[in-house]
């Protein structure tokens, strides 16, 4: 056990290249999702879990662990990370029809920096001056971007009940998202990639069933076939995430979520023919300009630490 908590630290420029990938691949997930048209949060919830189990599935048969795919000694924290993640879930899909698109999206930016914030004062994580600096940078670049659209601040009769209670559930599904990764970031200590994806997405495949009551509708099979790729994306893009924060802290990992910001950019120009805004050019500059720093100060303190173990004397 011990050597699985030192190998957890070991290599924060792969945790982070793993999130990068992770990203990348959410960002896909998110671009079918979308494309599905409007589709009731709680079947979205399922699509996006149960088709997610098949890439973990296959993960596991190429490894040859499906025998011992569910086997865990930690039960509870599965089931506590899969509570707190399918609810996040559920309050940012509630955000996303209360609230306008670029109000959600930078309310869900909150997240990355709710998990500095708790790494430091649950996980008692050492995060420098400059890595929240980097966060507060990023979110400043986020914000940037997001400010010509922010209904929020130009309405001069203020915010609306509805309104309020969307930006209540996008905070809280920023929190319980914040707390789902400090979960996985504990999780990974003891157990492995897949045995964790799979827990979660079993879980939030059937919490997902109990929204049936709710109003589900009938899929045409284009909406179909772009529900099921979003859930088969997701399930590799978890099973990247997972591994990044088996190799490095959390509040290092975290501020790359802000890559999804440009790679949105991307994809909204090339798929939905979105050309970006000089204040999207500016913020996105500024946010890839934040990750870039980390990059190089965890280079460099990597470097430092090398020479340090070369240069202690012998135990």
């Amino acid at each position: 056990m011990k050597h699985q908590v030192s190998h957890g630290v070991s290599s924060p420029l792969f945790g982070i290249s793993l999130k990068i990938v992770s990203v990348s691949i959410f960002v896909g997930m998110s671009t079918a999702i979308k494309a599905a048209g409007e589709v009731p949060a709680g079947q979205i919830v399922f699509f996006r879990s149960f088709f997610a189990i098949f890439p973990i599935l296959l993960f596991l048969a190429f490894r040859r662990e499906l025998r011992t795919a569910f086997v865990t000694k930690r039960p509870g924290g599965h089931i506590m990370r899969g509570l707190a993640g399918v609810t996040a879930m559920g309050f940012g899909f509630f955000a996303l029809t209360q609230l306008p698109l670029p109000e959600a999206i930078t309310l869900n930016y909150a997240q990355p920096l709710l998990v500095v914030v708790f790494s430091a004062l649950i996980l008692g994580e050492n995060v420098r001056m400059y890595r929240w600096t980097a966060v507060a940078i990023g979110l400043i670049g986020v914000v940037i971007v997001s400010w010509p659209k922010l209904t929020l601040f130009t309405s001069g009769a203020g915010m609306s009940d509805k309104a309020a209670m969307g930006v209540v559930a996008a905070l809280i599904a920023a929190g319980l998202s914040a707390i789902a990764m400090l979960l996985v970031r504990n999780l990974v200590h003891t157990e492995r990639t897949a045995t964790i994806v799979l827990w979660f997405s079993l879980s939030a495949s059937v919490m997902a069933l109990f929204s049936i009551p709710f109003g589900w509708q009938s899929l045409s099979w284009q909406q179909t076939v772009l529900l099921v790729t979003g859930g088969f994306a997701g399930g590799v893009a978890q099973l990247f995430m997972t591994e990044a924060y088996r190799h490095a802290e959390a509040s290092t990992v975290a501020p790359f979520e802000y890559t999804s910001l440009i790679l949105g950019i991307i994809v909204g120009y090339l798929v939905f023919g979105d050309l970006p805004t000089m204040h999207t050019l500016v913020g996105g500059a500024i946010v890839i300009g934040a990750g870039i720093f980390i990059i190089l100060r965890e280079r460099r303190l990597g470097i430092e630490r090398k020479a340090a173990k070369t240069a202690a004397p012998p135990q």
